[in-house]
């Protein structure tokens, strides 16, 4: 099994990546591998609602960002998804390559665990972390938990590895992500889906 540790930090080994890091070798331990995507400084578009994927299954901008990332999701058998906090959310940047990868090939991680973790100096930590949360529940991914909302706190990557209670809450998220993996692994995947309905209201009734 193998899990992608999405870094939406632009920082390439900050605050998130010690957090992130602390998990990968957790699930290690647990015999499942596991590999950081790294967001990085490059410029991301943001979904324009053009609905051009539902036409050619892609996004119409191909940055470098996406279609690694639809890459790096095609191996995963589960995600966990790391940001620092700004002004109470996540990277914006993150945000927005979060938006185009789930509207256009989010079918790549569905029924797939997930999970959020974020990073933050002091507060925000907990509206930053139910903001990506709502990318699993609409995706119909089960979300694993932990002994704590998945949270580190520090200025620094040392601080954050003076955090006891952060880095205990990654490792107890990764071996609770390990135990679901493989309840998934024994669990047939659904085939009685209904049709996805919308409701819209295009008449104006």
């Amino acid at each position: 099994m193998h899990v992608l540790l999405l870094n939406g930090s632009p920082n390439a080994e900050g605050c998130t990546f010690t957090a992130l890091s602390e998990i990968a070798a957790t699930l290690k331990t647990e015999n499942i591998t596991s590999e950081i995507f790294q967001l990085g400084k490059k410029p991301v578009r943001g979904c324009i609602a053009c609905g051009a994927c539902r036409e050619r299954g892609a996004c119409a901008f191909q940055d470098d960002a996406l279609p690694a990332l639809v890459e790096a999701a095609k191996r995963a058998d589960g995600i966990v998804i790391g940001s620092p906090v700004y002004y109470a959310g996540p990277n914006g940047a993150l945000c927005a390559l979060l938006d185009r990868f789930f509207f256009s090939s989010g079918n790549l991680l569905k029924f797939k665990p997930g999970a959020a973790v974020v990073s933050c100096r002091r507060g925000g930590a907990s509206a930053a972390f139910d903001r990506l949360n709502k990318y699993f529940t609409i995706n119909q991914m089960p979300v694993a938990s932990s002994q704590y909302w998945n949270s580190v706190h520090g200025f620094t990557p040392d601080d954050v590895r003076k955090d006891a209670e952060g880095l205990q809450t990654m490792r107890t998220l990764a071996h609770n992500l390990a135990r679901m993996l493989r309840m998934e692994a024994v669990t047939p995947q659904r085939t009685d889906e209904e049709e996805h309905l919308w409701t819209s209201f295009h008449d104006g009734k």
